[in-house]
């Protein structure tokens, strides 16, 4: 038995525990988990396409891939088929994505498509950040230092 939507507006059974920020998925190839942090802020279909990009920006989804069909994976991480079909159409209009009648959809290889979406989520952010930091007044070069340390120790721990 399922509710209809919890406050997440994700399916979840009834006689069962899920941690609400992840859902984990078996892709086609082996377990490999999928975590959908959805958020009570921004609709979920915009959450899914922010995932697919993420997942394309750091080459888990490479150009040319196929994807699940949207009722699979509204299934496997339980969103309302509705929610997935909308997700998918925004990344068609992206052209982050494309769709031949019959066929499996599949990342683009339109190479400038896939820089802008690297190139967009950095500097989101950036922005972020930026803004995050900018009332404590830190010189520019100070802050460049402690990121670039942090990002170096980061890497390499």
């Amino acid at each position: 038995m399922y509710y209809p939507y919890n406050t997440l507006n994700v399916y979840e059974p009834l006689n069962t525990y899920t941690k609400k920020s992840c859902v984990y998925i078996q892709e086609r190839i082996g377990v490999v988990s999928m975590n959908v942090n959805f958020n009570n802020r921004d609709p979920v279909y915009l959450q899914v396409v922010r995932y697919f990009k993420e997942k394309i920006a750091i080459g888990d989804l490479v150009p040319g891939e196929e994807i699940p069909s949207r009722r699979e994976l509204a299934n496997r991480i339980k969103i309302n088929p509705n929610t997935a079909q909308r997700a998918y159409k925004e990344m068609e209009e992206q052209g982050l994505i494309h769709t031949e009648r019959n066929h499996p959809s599949k990342i683009t290889t339109d190479e400038k498509i896939l820089s802008k979406v690297r190139e967009a989520l950095l500097l989101e952010a950036v922005e972020t950040f930026v803004t995050s930091v900018r009332s404590i007044n830190v010189p520019v070069d100070e802050l460049l230092n402690l990121v670039r340390t942090k990002y170096t120790d980061d890497k390499e721990a």
